[in-house]
């Protein structure tokens, strides 16, 4: 009787879920326009075949993308997703640390030594493996967010010690009834006293859209009736998500990346948003940054930019991604300029 409950359970809170993200879609759609002003002028890239994998059989990884970030005393931290063979891939997550100024003037040295410091381990990891990592600091902890790409895509949490060690490791579930849908595209808001107020996109009977949660921290549960839907696609796309850590800009304001999937050419294209230190949106632009040219275009899935890192370094904005899923992009504008093109919606 215990696990009947369960499964019913489970089955209203996707069918609650289901009918909030319906709604959403009437009522928050057409903040946007389909228009593109890429201001990210400067533009570097850091290959597969830049890195140096040390304390692995295989040195060089086949594919090397879709990179966390943060900076840290002059220091850029990068979290790529790195990839060793081709068929059925597994991926795993490593750290290469470079001198910020230098990469602002484009001197990238090469080759980059990089660690693996997260790779499957749990049964709900296997498969695809440990994709996508959303980076933030903590106290004296690192936490990242990344998709368990095991049989679905669990949105798994790491705690990480300050040498880059795993603490503990987890996935986040919905509510007593520890429902778990896929579910990707997170970054933490505010987190106090293992609270922690996150943007999270749970895929909900094949609905993808932004949502704003609560989570407790230590069960990894997030609350049901802290789930609201907050950003959607609008007619032109077939589904948005969240792309980055958050920046703090003021003290109600965060600004985050987000992605949207075209329906006319199946691309994706990226834009920044504001949200408050409730996860609610202030504000949003168009498209800022979009594939150009062969090196972000071509590649294992084209016509792709995708997150995962977002810094704030003195007049800068950096956004650390992916390029069409074997490569990585650093891409630099002025943090003015980003937020002139912010459209406020409250």
């Amino acid at each position: 009787m215990q696990t009947k409950h369960k499964k019913g359970g489970q089955k209203f809170i996707e069918e609650r879920l289901q009918n909030k993200a319906k709604q959403a879609i009437k009522e928050l759609s057409h903040c946007r326009e389909n228009r593109i002003e890429d201001i990210f002028t400067k533009r570097y890239y850091i290959s597969p075949e830049d890195l140096f994998v040390e304390e692995y059989l295989r040195s060089k990884p086949v594919a090397a993308f879709n990179p966390g970030a943060f900076e840290r005393d002059g220091k850029l931290f990068i979290f790529p997703r790195l990839v060793f063979d081709y068929y059925q891939y597994s991926s795993s997550v490593g750290i290469i640390s470079v001198d910020i100024e230098k990469i602002i003037k484009g001197e990238i040295e090469r080759p980059l030594k990089t660690r693996i410091i997260l790779w499957p381990k749990e049964s709900w990891e296997f498969g695809r493996g440990c994709e996508d990592p959303r980076v933030c600091l903590f106290n004296d902890s690192i936490y990242m967010l990344y998709t368990a790409a095991g049989r679905i895509g669990r949105q798994a949490f790491a705690e990480l010690g300050p040498f880059f060690e795993i603490k503990r490791r987890g996935y986040f579930s919905i509510g007593r009834e520890k429902f778990s849908p896929s579910c990707k595209d997170s970054a933490f808001v505010v987190i106090k006293n293992q609270r922690a107020v996150m943007l999270t996109r749970p895929n909900i009977r094949g609905v993808e859209l932004c949502w704003r949660a609560e989570a407790d921290l230590e069960t990894l549960t997030i609350g049901e009736q802290t789930l609201r839907p907050v950003f959607v696609q609008e007619k032109w796309e077939y589904k948005v998500g969240w792309s980055t850590n958050v920046i703090n800009l003021s003290e109600n304001k965060y600004l985050v990346g987000w992605h949207a999937v075209l329906k006319e050419d199946d691309s994706y294209r990226d834009g920044l948003a504001v949200v408050a230190d409730d996860a609610e949106l202030l504000g949003t632009s168009d498209y800022l940054l979009v594939p150009q040219g062969l090196n972000e275009s071509y590649g294992d899935r084209p016509l792709v930019i995708f997150g995962d890192g977002l810094v704030k370094y003195g007049k800068y904005l950096l956004w650390v991604g992916g390029i069409s899923d074997y490569s990585m992009g650093i891409f630099i504008t002025e943090l003015d300029k980003a937020l002139e093109r912010i459209r406020w919606i409250k």
